[in-house]
């Protein structure tokens, strides 16, 4: 039985408080540092993307794998799991918000974001719905879209970051009288992102009303996406958008929660596909190395090797 939505504890924010398919170049983001990031061993193959749940785990755990042989970076994008889109009910306006345990990694960039960048690994913020019916697919005007793109690109300027991935998930369209989904929203927030952020990863968890709505007044921003992933665990599925097979995932795996076997059967069609990305969630503080093996042996020919 697959899991159809990542199983995620999310105790903070419901009390409200995407090396070969790297499209960004070798150099990963320095933020307010200014120090090089120091380029990683090679490594030939897919893109392998972890998400960490901060409420609970540290994305410092990102960078403690690597290959056994070659010694490169296991994962190459991390992504923060995640920031919210909120409803101001006084301004009637969407807005980016952070539960403290996001906060608290965005505040420490030096010691949790930097480190990761300094190895080569790109650090991305996803977004994700609150339960409020602030969406990414019901801004009201062309106008409002834009207002909220600022405020992520504000984010990844301010903390050094090195893109956005959207998750159209847990919205609650109409709630606090919001509209419902509609043709345009996703469409013109996206334009302005990209706009904004014209050499950022912007990636999509292809799940929710957005992910449908890509194509608006002869406008299609699937070529605006650097990628775009399967988001049901422990199988595989081609996202539905016009991107190169060398953005696309569909394979994902919860690590510890899909079976080691269902793992390397996913990363073995990953390669046979020809697809470039390879989508992996919850990777946490524990030794990891076994279900991390499983599908860097059909990746990357190698083993993984955790260090603590």
């Amino acid at each position: 039985m697959f899991t159809p939505v990542r199983s995620r504890v999310r105790t903070a924010v419901l009390a409200l408080s995407a090396v070969t398919a790297l499209a960004l170049g070798a150099t990963a983001t320095t933020g307010a540092t200014g120090a090089a990031a120091a380029p990683a061993p090679a490594k030939q193959g897919p893109t392998s993307v972890a998400y960490v749940e901060v409420n609970n785990n540290s994305m410092l755990n990102v960078g403690k794998y690597t290959l056994a042989n070659g010694g490169g970076n296991v994962f190459d994008v991390a992504v923060i799991f995640a920031a919210n889109i909120n409803y101001d009910t006084g301004t009637k306006a969407a807005t980016l918000y952070f539960n403290e345990n996001v906060q608290r990694v965005l505040d420490n960039a030096a010691t949790q974001i930097r480190p990761l960048q300094r190895k080569g690994i790109k650090v991305v913020l996803s977004v994700l719905g609150n339960h409020q019916g602030a969406g990414f697919a019901n801004f009201p005007s062309k106008q409002a879209a834009s207002k909220f793109a600022d405020q992520l690109s504000g984010a990844v300027a301010k903390y050094g970051l090195d893109g956005i991935d959207f998750d159209d998930e847990y919205a609650e369209y109409g709630n606090n009288g919001t509209g419902r989904p509609n043709a345009g929203s996703f469409v013109y927030l996206v334009s302005a992102l990209r706009a904004d952020l014209p050499n950022k990863i912007i990636s999509l968890y292809n799940i929710g009303p957005s992910a449908s709505r890509l194509s608006y007044g002869g406008v299609d921003v699937s070529s605006r996406f650097d990628y775009a992933w399967n988001p049901y665990y422990g199988t595989w599925q081609v996202p539905g958008i016009a991107l190169p097979k060398s953005k696309l995932s569909p394979a994902a795996v919860e690590i510890g929660g899909t079976s080691q076997s269902t793992t390397a059967d996913l990363a073995r069609r990953t390669v046979d596909g020809g697809y470039g990305v390879f989508l992996t969630y919850n990777l946490d503080g524990a030794d990891r190395s076994a279900d991390v093996s499983a599908f860097t042996r059909e990746l990357y020919g190698s083993a993984a090797v955790y260090t603590p």
